[in-house]
Order: C-alpha cells, then sequence, then structure tokens
C-alpha cells in the first residue's frame, strides 16, 4: 500500500518525517520503528518513509499493511517534522497486490539514492579500476539486497535470480546519521517483478534505494 500525502518533504527531512509518525502513535508497533528493547530490528523494513514526487509517502509491505491502520485509528495528523509543526493531508492511498515471480522476460528499473558499500566493500570498490568489474560488484551486492527483500516477506526462489545493471546515472557522497555514504541512481534488468517504490538496500526504510519500473 502506497499512502501519498500532500505535504512537501525534503530528502534531509524523511528520517525526521519518520520519527513524527512514530511520536504521534500511543502504541509503538515495532514496524515502524523496527527497534525491539531499544536493539535494532534486522530484518527488511515493513514500514518505509520516503518522498515520492517532492512530496512525503509511506510505502507498507505485508504485515506493514495491516499495522499501518493503527496511523488512522489514532486520528492524530498533526506532526512536529523537526522544528516545524505540519497537519498530514492525505493525497491518496492505494493497494497493490503484486506477484512477486521469476519471469520470463526481462524486466527493467531504476533504483535511485541507493547506499551499496560499507566499510568493508568501499575499500575493495574503491581500488578496483577496472569499470567491469566495479559494475560486477555492485551486481553481487544488489542481487543480495533483493534476496534480502525477499527473505523479509517469506519468499523463496527456486529458480536461478539473474541481474545485470545496465546504466549508472549518477554517483554522489550522501550523509546519514553523521555517516558520509556513497549513493548510486542505477538502471537494471533482471527476471524478477518487484513493487513499485520499495526500498533496497541500506537505510531502505527512509528514502534511500528507491525502486521504481522503467516501462517502454
Amino acid at each position: 500500500m502506497i499512502l501519498q500525502f500532500a505535504n512537501e518533504l525534503s530528502q534531509n527531512d524523511i528520517p525526521k518525517f519518520r520519527g513524527a509518525v512514530i511520536a504521534s502513535l500511543e502504541e509503538k508497533n515495532i514496524l515502524y520503528h523496527n527497534h525491539i528493547d531499544n536493539k535494532f530490528r534486522y530484518a527488511y523494513p515493513l514500514i518505509q518513509y520516503k518522498r515520492i514526487h517532492q512530496k512525503a509517502a509511506i510505502v507498507c509491505i505485508g504485515d506493514g499493511v495491516k499495522a499501518i491502520h493503527e496511523l488512522f485509528a489514532s486520528n492524530n495528523f498533526f506532526l512536529k517534522i523537526g522544528e516545524k509543526e505540519t497537519e498530514l493531508k492525505m493525497d491518496y492511498a492505494k493497494a497493490y497486490d503484486n506477484a512477486i515471480r521469476i519471469c520470463e522476460t526481462e524486466q527493467f528499473y531504476r533504483l535511485r539514492n541507493w547506499l551499496p558499500l560499507n566499510s568493508k566493500n568501499y575499500g575493495k570498490f574503491q581500488n578496483t579500476d577496472n569499470l567491469v568489474e566495479k559494475i560486477q560488484i555492485l551486481e553481487r551486492i544488489l542481487i543480495g539486497n533483493i534476496l534480502s527483500f525477499l527473505k523479509g516477506v517469506g519468499i523463496h526462489l527456486e529458480e536461478q535470480l539473474e541481474l545485470h545493471i545496465t546504466n549508472i546515472t549518477d554517483q554522489r557522497s550522501a550523509t546519514y546519521k553523521k555517516v558520509k555514504l556513497m549513493a548510486f541512481d542505477i538502471e537494471f534488468k533482471t527476471n524478477l517483478s518487484l513493487p513499485q517504490y520499495i526500498g533496497i538496500g541500506k537505510n531502505a526504510s527512509v528514502g534511500y534505494g528507491i525502486l521504481t519500473t522503467i516501462t517502454n
């Protein structure tokens, strides 16, 4: 389910938007914040806070669709995003029934603000001069990210997942929680059908690694 609000939101304010939504709830469902007893829940986030078309949005997946009803039940849409108090105004809410499966034809996707590199693979990536080898490193990481998503929603593939990055449209530095990271905008093709606007990779719950379909 995609909840699109009319409120404009900057990329830097997505974590503040997440915090404001969590603060507005009387019952702190774990799916909203991914923490258990002040420890991180190491599982794919089923409620994700995003910026879609420059506006605040929430994407809910699987059990997250059921949990999002708690936001409406609270009937509290006056949020404090950072230092700014605002009223969330719903633009639209739409539910999707997506068949995640291996396809006979190639599927084409765009991945925006993807954070593939951690401290371990960053050095290997930077020390690789060959562009083909760099893309192969990214492809292996992306396959791992997608398999983590599938595991998080309870899907196990019997068939082989095939994937190729076709274009790196942008590469830049990004800062999250005062940590500098390398963000990529890429295009890729795969034999797997995937839902629109899900998050792939690191910090998927706060607007990184947003997946969209490329149509002819």
